[in-house]
């Protein structure tokens, strides 16, 4: 056993069916009056739904939080929470809403309360990702870290199958890069290990059955430990590359993290072989980048950024750029070999063996 160091964040989590109705409790358990709803726009059904429960309590709705968390609607937001003298934010939805309820609280310090309805995962987590510019930055504070987490399984019943692939493979990799981050701990991996299997346990049936709620209870439960990894660790290329090519181009946030993981995890093989046997453990796969791409696959994830809209002449801009400011990686990062792997990403190449990739590094 070697020393590690764990930290346990102090979010308070009610998970089950139906948990929505304790909502008001939990503003109420904060000392708060006047909750501010936050969600994107499609999402304002849900918003306004969550308000009238809440009755007095309810400040107003802000539904403008977008992807990748721009700083200029932080602002509007906020100026939104004063006009309201709003003493809370409720995030109802998935990455967006909750980053923006994160960005809030950076600002303002308020206490958040947030509703998942995807697998995002971020939720459980003490980071915020914020793009000005076409450049998205990446924060650590424990003032973005949600008092409360209310996973109502209910709300993802209708989260349709294609967004529950996709979000689901943006979660998996927060539990991937866990398993060979420079401070990694035995709890974390073990967290992570479960988290990707049961994934790739409940995602096929979502496809096939969105509607089933065991699949869906088992979906939900392993976006927080997914969650819990991202908070505990720190992430690595695969988190880099998407960082980079969502602030640079704009592009959904869960569908880059399906096609770039595996090509990630492809490049990591040859310097992690012990975390690599433990995600294809997890997969019930025999190779760790190839298991993470057949799963995508199977599920209809995009499996290359062309589909995503991104042009080979794109490549050398976002591998300068993610080369720039690198996070830690088990294998230092070379401007070739990131560029390869782009590559391979932009066309959706099936990875190479973790046999293969390893030969090809001693070349």
């Amino acid at each position: 056993m070697q020393p590690f160091a764990y930290n346990a964040p102090a979010t308070r989590v009610i998970f089950g069916s139906g948990t929505r109705a304790r909502l008001a409790d939990e503003v109420r358990r904060l000392s708060c009056r006047r909750a501010l709803l936050l969600s994107t726009a499609p999402q304002r059904g849900e918003a306004d739904a969550l308000a009238a429960d809440l009755g007095a309590l309810a400040a107003g709705v802000f539904a403008e939080a977008a992807m990748h968390t721009p700083v200029d609607v932080t602002a509007r937001a906020v100026a939104q929470v004063r006009a309201l003298d709003a003493d809370c934010v409720v995030a109802i939805g998935g990455g967006s809403a909750t980053g923006l309820g994160k960005a809030i609280a950076l600002h303002t310090d308020l206490p958040q309360i947030v509703l998942p309805t995807t697998y995002a995962g971020s939720e459980a987590t003490a980071i915020l990702g914020q793009t000005e510019g076409g450049r998205k930055i990446t924060l650590r504070n424990a003032k973005v870290q949600p008092e409360a987490i209310i996973y109502d399984v209910d709300l993802t019943l209708t989260l349709p199958p294609q967004q529950s692939a996709v979000s689901g493979l943006n979660a998996i990799a927060h539990a991937v890069e866990a398993l060979y981050a420079h401070d990694r701990n035995p709890v974390t991996s073990l967290i992570a290990g479960e988290a990707i299997r049961r994934f790739a346990q409940s995602l096929p049936k979502l496809m096939a059955a969105a509607g089933d709620r065991d699949a869906r209870s088992d979906a939900l439960y392993a976006a927080w430990l997914c969650g819990c990894c991202l908070n505990a660790v720190s992430m690595g290329l695969h988190h880099k590359l998407c960082h980079t090519l969502g602030g640079m181009f704009d592009l959904p946030h869960a569908e880059t993290h399906a096609v770039i993981l595996p090509h990630a995890v492809a490049y990591n093989t040859p310097a992690a072989a012990d975390a690599m046997q433990h995600i294809a453990l997890a997969l019930g796969a025999t190779d760790a980048s190839a298991g993470l791409f057949d799963l995508a696959h199977r599920l209809g994830a995009p499996t290359s950024l062309a589909a995503l809209g991104v042009q080979a002449s794109d490549l050398d801009r976002a591998a300068a750029a993610a080369i720039e400011t690198p996070y830690p990686n088990p294998r230092p990062l070379a401007l070739p070999a990131l560029r390869a792997l782009l590559d391979d990403a932009l066309h959706g190449v099936r990875p190479m063996s973790s046999s293969s990739r390893g030969e090809a590094s001693h070349a």
